[in-house]
């Protein structure tokens, strides 16, 4: 697992889905305006958002997205995954191959560890 800007983008961008989608989808425009994250970029992560199963999309007016599961089902790990290609290690070995391998799988254990609702429960809290 790598951490990239295309990652964390893509974990704002669900978070504030997360937060934002009580009682109707949120919609990129929204998310757009909040975040300011491009509008053509989040339509490019949630395509992959939504093929990885972690969004679904609803068409019409008052459309937009909504997570496909709880939030306390996803992790921030699997987020990432969704969006980033992984690192590709199996190539030519370097002098610190093996410790760059292990803290990728470190940080992918951390990661899966903290779900969506854990940090939305954490950001309201500070809200408060």
């Amino acid at each position: 697992m790598k951490l990239s800007a295309k990652g964390r983008y893509a974990v704002t961008a669900v978070m504030d889905l997360v937060l934002h989608q009580q009682d109707h989808p949120v919609t990129l425009s929204g998310i757009s305006q909040r975040q300011g994250i491009s509008l053509s970029y989040l339509e490019q992560l949630f395509s992959q958002l939504r093929r990885a199963g972690l969004v679904q999309g609803m068409r019409g007016p008052g459309g937009g997205y909504r997570l496909a599961r709880p939030a306390d089902s996803v992790s921030v790990a699997e987020v990432i995954v969704a969006v980033d290609s992984p690192v590709d290690t199996d190539g030519d070995r370097c002098l610190t191959h093996d410790l760059w391998d292990e803290l990728s799988g470190q940080l992918h254990e951390l990661l899966s560890d903290i779900s969506l609702g854990s940090l939305a429960e954490r950001e309201a809290r500070i809200e408060q």
